[in-house]
């Protein structure tokens, strides 16, 4: 038998992950060492290896089937666009996506006038304003804060992850347009999909299982 291999985004999301898969049987005591090094965990009674990476890379490692599974968020998968299977929304990690700005900014929505946005996501921004918004504006991709491009001027409106929207609050800012919800998602390598076939599916009907208690 294979190792299935699972790749989790670090941080909040591969916490909670490693707490749904135990639920279902599946545990990896290396990786609960704080002090670790290791970069893989493996479970050599289940076959099952995990390691953690930078959200945004958990899609490319699917893609290119270094791992067979990944547990990543929504924006994520949206932003990086890989050929990859998104096959369970797992419940945890909820938040929107958002259009952002100060309250004067609405109307230059509302008319479509070209305006400056920045983002983190500028493929999902990109995405709703040409595509859905039909409005042409001047991407400017930012990896910080990005609350503080309009504050600044640097931008009219920002496209950001909205969790309770207090940040936005604090700096004047609020929710001018809603995109998409988001929240943590397993995705499937699509070789793996056919080859694993049998192991894979039992994973999703009792992963399904247990997100809907």
């Amino acid at each position: 038998m294979r190792y299935l291999t699972f790749a989790l985004a670090k941080g909040r999301l591969a916490k909670k992950s490693l707490e749904m898969f135990e639920k279902v049987g599946i545990t990896c005591e290396e990786m609960k060492d704080k002090d670790t090094r290791k970069l893989i965990f493996v479970n050599e009674e289940l076959k099952l290896k995990f390691f953690l990476a930078k959200a945004g890379d958990v899609p490319t490692y699917v893609e290119y089937g270094a791992a067979d599974i990944g547990v990543v968020g929504k924006d994520t998968i949206l932003e990086e666009n890989r050929k990859l299977y998104e096959v369970l929304d797992l419940g945890f990690g909820k938040c929107r996506m958002c259009v952002c700005g100060p309250e004067s900014a609405r109307e230059l929505l509302q008319h479509h006038e070209m305006i400056r946005v920045a983002s983190k996501y500028p493929n999902i921004a990109k995405d709703y304003f040409y595509n859905k918004k039909h409005q042409t504006v001047e991407m400017i991709k930012l990896n910080g804060s990005v609350e503080l491009a309009p504050i600044v001027n640097l931008s009219e409106v920002i496209v950001d992850i909205v969790e309770t929207g207090s940040t936005l609050k604090e700096n004047g800012l609020t929710v001018l347009e809603e995109i998409c919800p988001l929240s943590a998602r397993m995705v499937v390598n699509q070789v793996s999909m056919k080859m694993e076939n049998e192991r894979i599916m039992k994973l999703i009907k009792d992963l399904r299982y247990v997100t809907s208690l």
